[in-house]
């Protein structure tokens, strides 16, 4: 089973960024999936989650109403829209797959049992 996370790079504060997470080994549809991030010096925080459906999504309130999550069923995939980046949101952004069981959105990492390898993204001021 794997996660592979990809879209991250530089851009100035303002821009955007889509990051996309593709999953292979097993099928993720009937499982939350959630993106989270690590600054350097910090711990690794929640960033969004959707549920098995894509029909509910929950967000951290450092990036409400600029992030959007979205998945793709079919295509096993989960992604990560970024708008109004900014400097605060320079981290590793890892894309995770909740638990068997585990199918509406959840914010605690420790109900995620597969992990991406991490994006780097870096937003410039």
């Amino acid at each position: 089973v794997q996660l592979q996370a990809s879209g991250g790079g530089l851009v100035q504060a303002g821009g955007s960024l889509r990051l996309s997470c593709a999953a292979s080994g097993r099928t993720f549809s009937s499982v939350a999936m959630g993106w989270f991030r690590q600054a350097p010096g910090k711990e690794r925080e929640f960033v969004a989650s959707i549920s098995y459906s894509g029909g509910f999504t929950i967000y951290a309130d450092s990036v409400k109403d600029r992030f959007a999550i979205s998945r793709d069923n079919a295509k096993n995939t989960v992604a990560l829209k970024m708008n109004s980046l900014e400097p605060e949101d320079t981290a590793v952004y890892y894309c995770a797959a909740a638990g068997m069981g585990t199918s509406w959105v959840i914010r605690d990492p420790l109900r995620y049992d597969y992990w991406g390898q991490g994006t780097q993204v870096t937003v410039s001021s």
